[in-house]
């Protein structure tokens, strides 16, 4: 194996969600374990030069943007795989899934999640259109698939049917920055942000599937049962904000009480993390939850859903609710709230938990993935 081509368009500074932590911090492992070998990183735009991090990393540019799901067709279907022809490297790693269907090199197509499928409410018509057009044909053509948890696994064959023998699970990792952090810097932190009081947080796109309309009528109720001054601190940017989720924040009586950060460095997200009272993260669903195994590493509680990925993840090491259900969300907020000896042992256990995962696992599960491909 001379040449692996990686789709890294989604590399972009200070604008990464799941799939661009994913594709940096393996990638990050594998080009320094492997100099012989060349990794072509295919962009969309010019990248941030922090992204050519090895002499044994090339470059290319394959324009325009893909800004808008009009233009996905044009750019994996014609342009991508005109340059896997120029390039004919030995695998095409297809991080977000998608990759040309006409193409003769061997592709592993990294299928995150297919939540599509199952809440086709939450998209915009011409973007759900498209998956339900196109994943299904990527996942029956890719050469073999890589995904992040037993879960989709188990979703992607039974709902494309796929023979399971063709999907590999590469878990996610967290950071090695997240970890717990003096109480000293816990206060800065708060003062900071929630005016030095304790925090619920949640991290990640304010994306409906994240089921924030619950999680702020909770807090609601946690706010009138328990009188506490506790915040809700929401940190992520608002890629799919919408009207309903505007409407049910702007109803609350104890709105005032959650701060919304928008998207912040990578350094403030590590002490925010580890600062927090519990993470509160109750999607509705989840492939896996980077945040989860973040805030495990912190040392920080979390309360999460009892669906889909996350009991995968978190295990003994949290308080699993029903996303769908208000009131199990608050009450599991006043548990943590109100019984000081469980978040003392969930705090144990999320330490002891977060070590099942790590991004040098996720990037030896990938190589292993790869070679496969490679081999088939």
């Amino acid at each position: 194996m001379k040449k692996i081509a990686f789709n890294t368009r989604l590399l972009i500074k200070d604008k990464m969600d799941g799939i661009g932590l994913f594709t940096l911090e393996t990638l990050k492992i594998l080009v320094k374990s492997y100099p012989e070998i060349e990794f072509y990183f295919i962009f969309d735009r010019t990248p941030n030069p922090e992204f050519i991090f090895s002499k044994n990393i090339i470059p290319v540019i394959i324009k325009p943007p893909t800004r808008h799901i009009y233009l996905f067709n044009y750019w994996y279907q014609y342009a991508l795989k005109k340059q896997l022809s120029k390039i004919n490297p030995d695998i095409f790693v297809a991080t977000d899934g998608m990759f040309p269907l006409k193409t003769k090199t061997k592709t592993l197509a990294v299928i995150h999640d297919i939540y599509f499928e199952h809440h086709p409410e939450q998209l915009p018509k011409s973007v759900l259109n498209f998956y339900l057009t196109n994943f299904p044909k990527f996942a029956k053509q890719a050469t073999r698939i890589a995904t992040v948890s037993e879960f989709s696994k188990k979703d992607i064959c039974t709902t494309y049917k796929i023979d399971e023998n063709k999907i590999d699970v590469v878990y996610n990792g967290s950071n090695e920055n997240f970890i717990p952090i003096p109480t000293s810097e816990q206060t800065k932190v708060k003062e900071q942000y929630t005016d030095g009081y304790d925090y619920f947080l949640f991290v990640g796109t304010l994306h409906p599937r994240k089921n924030l309309i619950n999680l702020f009528k909770a807090f609601e109720q946690f706010k009138i049962t328990t009188k506490s001054p506790k915040k809700l601190l929401v940190v992520g940017r608002k890629m799919w904000w919408t009207p309903e989720i505007e409407a049910a924040l702007n109803s609350l009586s104890f709105k005032n009480d959650i701060i919304l950060a928008g998207r912040v460095t990578e350094h403030e997200l590590y002490k925010i993390t580890a600062s927090a009272y519990a993470l509160t993260y109750t999607p509705i669903f989840e492939g896996f939850g980077i945040p989860l195994v973040e805030a495990m590493s912190c040392g920080t509680p979390v309360i999460s859903s009892n669906i889909t990925s996350m009991p995968e993840v978190v295990e003994e090491a949290g308080i699993l609710v029903d996303p769908f259900s208000v009131e199990d969300i608050a009450n599991a907020m006043i548990r943590m709230n109100d019984e000081h000896c469980l978040r003392g042992n969930l705090s144990e256990k999320s330490i002891i938990q977060a070590k099942k995962f790590s991004w040098q696992k996720t990037a030896d599960l990938l190589w292993d993935s790869i070679q496969k491909t490679i081999n088939a």
